[in-house]
């Protein structure tokens, strides 16, 4: 397809509206919006749901949202669950009470809170379901080393779930502030200003699956930046995985159109007019919906004694009534759940785990 015919082609395609496509700067005057202070009472019943959970003497792994009966909580989490679907896309809770509670307490209640939102997927080939954002030492320039295990700054990306959830149990002694993006701005600036890179965004990217595959699969997927469909736009994008794909002698070299097209995505997420910079807190719930919404991490500095570094539990969690995604966008997902909902990183014979620390 010629420059021109692909700019005409990405011209064609309408500018999508909704509280998920927002500006940066807009966020940060309406924090009341997106921000939740966790009342005494909001504590009280997660407490007692807590205990109710432990005393089932379930395995976390079994603890259904039946199992974590949240009382006078239910209907405000069912509202932030409506927000984060259907609404702006992400949701800041804040308050969780944290000190002084051991971390067998505290990945129940956060467990029990992610039962009601959706469905816990692994994470990684471990099958880790509840995850661990904590710098192992990893070389984030290792082709199989993943982020989350290192204290360097992580790009704008989404990850393998519909939605993210982050618990903020320690922070790092400099550094680390979480910054979001709403990918359907940055689609509707695409289209208006540079067709032609939309165009190429639309088109499939190789991308790395980290050594995180079955034996029957290739070690890259193929897929678009950009998946458009039923009048909405699904974003995926990780731009350190198509890099380290290039590694790979069996995958197509870039295109200058395609590297342009990164580097212009990129700009417009690391522009203060598109992002929303956050500081999580000990006890913060950051929850981001992974199909609107882009997350990224500054690097940072850590504190030295292992108890002190820098620590969030991650849950990637799929959901029954999520947004629609287009059919070719299924082979991106390791796989799918039983009601076709984006399964996170699942080896076959892999045992899903929920360990109580980062390893």
């Amino acid at each position: 397809m010629t420059e021109v015919a692909a700019a005409q082609a990405a011209s064609e395609q309408a500018s999508i509206d909704g509280p998920q496509v927002w500006l940066g700067p807009d966020q940060e005057t309406r924090q009341d919006e997106w921000l939740y202070e966790i009342s005494a009472d909001d504590a009280e019943a997660l407490a007692c749901a807590t205990v109710i959970a432990q005393e089932s003497g379930k395995d976390i792994l079994d603890i259904t949202a039946a199992d974590f009966p949240l009382g006078s909580f239910a209907p405000k989490l069912a509202e932030i669950r409506e927000e984060l679907l259907r609404g702006r896309g992400f949701k800041l809770l804040r308050g969780l009470p944290i000190e002084g509670r051991s971390i067998q307490e505290i990945a129940v209640v956060y467990w029990g809170i992610g039962a009601h939102l959706g469905l816990a997927v692994s994470q990684n080939a471990k099958g880790h379901v509840l995850g661990h954002v904590k710098d192992l030492g990893h070389d984030y320039s290792d082709p199989l080393a993943r982020g989350y295990q290192t204290s360097a700054r992580l790009p704008y990306h989404t990850d393998y779930s519909d939605l993210v959830g982050l618990l903020c149990l320690k922070t790092a002694k400099n550094g680390g502030l979480s910054s979001l993006v709403s990918s359907g701005a940055i689609y509707n600036r695409a289209i208006s200003e540079r067709p032609d890179l939309a165009k190429a965004l639309m088109q499939p990217f190789y991308r790395t699956r980290w050594g995180e595959v079955g034996s029957n699969r290739p070690p890259w997927i193929e897929v678009p930046a950009f998946n458009p469909y039923e009048g909405g736009v699904s974003t995926t994008y990780v731009r350190s995985a198509v890099r380290k794909a290039q590694l790979m002698p069996e995958v197509p070299r870039l295109s200058p159109e395609q590297e342009a097209a990164m580097d212009y995505f990129d700009g417009l997420a690391e522009s203060s007019e598109f992002h929303l910079d956050m500081q999580l807190l000990p006890g913060d719930l950051q929850f981001v919906n992974n199909h609107y919404i882009l997350h990224s991490r500054t690097a940072y500095e850590d504190h030295t004694d292992w108890a002190e570094k820098r620590h969030l539990l991650r849950l990637w969690l799929a959901c029954d009534d999520g947004p629609p995604f287009p059919p070719g966008m299924t082979a991106h997902f390791q796989g799918l759940t039983l009601n076709g909902r984006p399964n996170g990183i699942h080896l076959p014979g892999v045992q899903f785990c929920a360990p109580l620390d980062a390893e």
